[in-house]
């Protein structure tokens, strides 16, 4: 009888450790983010690459939870976290009075500047020459909030892609994006038919972006960039993808 009892509890703890995973399973950190953005976000194949994908993964390694990447399109990213959808947000993003109003925002990890893309042979020489000019955003990006406050709401084209401006560029549909900086410099390597601008358009702040009522993920998220900053990680992540 005594023995029989063992072995169903034995049976039992097995069966436990089955459903739950022999060596325990680890909580997902769930990061929304858009992946058509290098040097911060993009799909290498099936990989996901990318300045904010290592912060991302350093985050999770830290907070010992599995890692899973929600790549949606960039106007969708802080409602996933206002619905929690996602647990932080990581791509690229600015903070503003706007979006402050609907997420709480970690201390800044990077300074960043927008800068604007045109055709080779474009009149456009300076920021200056802007005015009057058909100006291509992607959707939510604080460009697209800056250009419409500085040339109105008719001069504003609007993509989901920052690819589809620039193919939109070159065929002359538009004749200028203002984009990140660094994103910027891609698209200017990559085709002989734009260029980057000397002058920048604005300087901003990224930082990650997390739900108002999750205190306690902001102070962990925050404590573990003073980490990784104080450590030197974060500096080796912007290295491997950023040329100084």
């Amino acid at each position: 009888m005594c023995k029989k009892r063992f072995f169903l509890l034995s049976l039992l703890v097995c069966l436990c450790f089955v459903l739950h995973g022999c060596s325990g399973t680890k909580d997902k950190l769930v990061v929304a983010t858009h992946a058509e953005f290098p040097p911060y976000e993009y799909k290498d194949g099936n990989e996901f690459k990318g300045i904010d994908i290592e912060i991302a993964k350093l985050i999770s390694e830290k907070m010992d939870k599995e890692l899973e990447v929600l790549d949606i399109e960039f106007a969708s990213i802080i409602p996933a976290i206002v619905n929690g959808k996602a647990d932080i947000a990581l791509a690229g993003l600015t903070v503003t009075p706007d979006r402050k109003e609907n997420v709480a925002f970690s201390d800044t990890y990077l300074r960043a500047t927008q800068s604007v893309l045109v055709k080779q042979d474009s009149d456009i020489k300076n920021i200056n020459n802007m005015k009057d000019k058909k100006i291509g955003v992607q959707t939510g990006n604080t460009a697209d909030i800056y250009c419409t406050n500085d040339f109105g709401e008719k001069k504003i084209n609007r993509f989901s892609k920052h690819i589809d401006a620039v193919e939109a560029l070159k065929n002359k549909k538009i004749d200028a994006i203002v984009l990140d900086n660094e994103p910027a410099k891609v698209f200017d390597k990559e085709n002989d038919e734009v260029v980057m601008l000397d002058d920048v358009y604005c300087e901003e702040e990224y930082a990650i972006a997390v739900n108002k009522d999750n205190k306690d993920l902001l102070e962990q998220i925050n404590n573990i960039l003073s980490e990784i900053k104080s450590s030197g990680q974060l500096d080796e992540i912007m290295k491997k993808y950023i040329k100084w």
